[in-house]
């Protein structure tokens, strides 16, 4: 019974550091695309589009910055002549 306890004990602390090490990574992908966006709400929504395309794109997470950047200055902004 002391075995059964302590695998499922260490299956769950696995388990939840996995979880948590993705939620944490969604965070910053998450953050990064909102940074690009400057306080701007109609880029802030373009932005979150993108990030959402760049995980369908399955666009690797060192490429990431980079590539939401590209998108950033692509964003159709009325501000600029």
């Amino acid at each position: 019974m002391d075995y059964f306890i302590v695998v499922v004990t260490t299956l769950a602390g696995l388990y939840f550091h996995g979880w948590l090490y993705l939620r944490i990574r969604r965070w910053m992908d998450r953050d990064l695309a909102l940074s690009l966006a400057e306080g701007n709400e109609d880029k802030r929504a373009y932005m979150l589009e993108r990030l959402e395309e760049a995980r369908i794109q399955k666009i690797k997470r060192r490429d990431l910055g980079t590539w939401l950047a590209q998108r950033a200055q692509d964003y159709p902004d009325a501000r600029r002549t």
